[in-house]
């Protein structure tokens, strides 16, 4: 038996990068799997058809995560599509890096409602679904600067530490219902975001992480899988980092 056969997964901004890989995984592990991103370009309908090639149900949906009105219909249309829930995987996330004395209000604002409050959003609609269940996984893309913080990234880390204090205040929440929380703070991890920076820059960073190699969006995905699983039925609350030992 595949490791998520027959389980119904949502996962936010799975375009491309992290989340398209976690699409791409669970469905290959026999999952449906329902995503959503800003824009139906390209990207969105050659992962939907790529799903479907694995022999699963995939259907993706236009959606603004850091709006709670259009997450709640978009959740809504999911629930009647795919009849349920079982794992949530809140991936969107933007940057918009500044050192804090050039950093706009605009800035900061986008930042904090596209990463953290789309979890809210999502968390908070696709739990009416769980409880009813009385199952399912949650999982959160924090980030390794969530935990330690960077500087010219304030914006970012008060986003992935705020998801860090979310994901285990819920866990404590929807525990006695069979729900559990978790989430992921990745490394360097290299998409098309990473690859865009200087050859030079990136094997910089590379020598500082002690496995001397970036991440793949696959070694995120794999932890989805097994997050997603019942194979972790007893792990909730809990902050796991992917980053080759740079943080530990």
């Amino acid at each position: 038996m595949k490791l998520l056969d027959g389980k119904v997964v949502l996962i936010t901004g799975a375009a491309r990068g992290i989340g398209r890989a976690i699409a791409l995984a669970c469905g290959k592990a026999g999952a449906n799997v329902a995503f959503t991103d800003m824009n139906a370009d390209d990207n969105f309908k050659s992962l939907e058809k790529e799903l479907t090639s694995f022999g699963v149900k995939a259907k993706g949906y236009v959606s603004n995560a850091a709006d709670f009105n259009s997450t709640e219909k978009t959740v809504n249309e999911v629930v009647a599509d795919f009849e349920r829930i079982d794992v949530l995987v809140n991936n969107a996330g933007i940057t918009r890096d500044a050192l804090l004395m050039r950093m706009s209000e605009e800035q900061w604002d986008l930042v904090i409602n596209v990463n953290l409050k789309s979890v809210y959003n999502l968390t908070k609609t696709v739990q009416k679904t769980m409880l009813k269940q009385r199952s399912g996984s949650i999982i959160n893309m924090s980030s390794v600067v969530g935990v330690s913080g960077n500087a010219g990234q304030a914006n970012y880390s008060a986003s992935k530490a705020g998801l860090i204090g979310f994901t285990k205040s819920i866990a404590k929440e929807l525990g006695p219902r069979n729900i559990r929380v978790n989430a992921i703070a990745p490394g360097f991890i290299e998409t098309e975001m990473t690859k865009a920076i200087p050859e030079e820059a990136r094997q910089a960073w590379a020598e500082k992480i002690p496995l001397r190699r970036a991440g793949q969006p696959e070694d995120i995905a794999n932890l989805v899988l097994f997050l997603g699983s019942d194979m972790s039925s007893y792990i909730s609350g809990q902050v796991i980092n992917v980053c080759g030992a740079m943080l530990t």
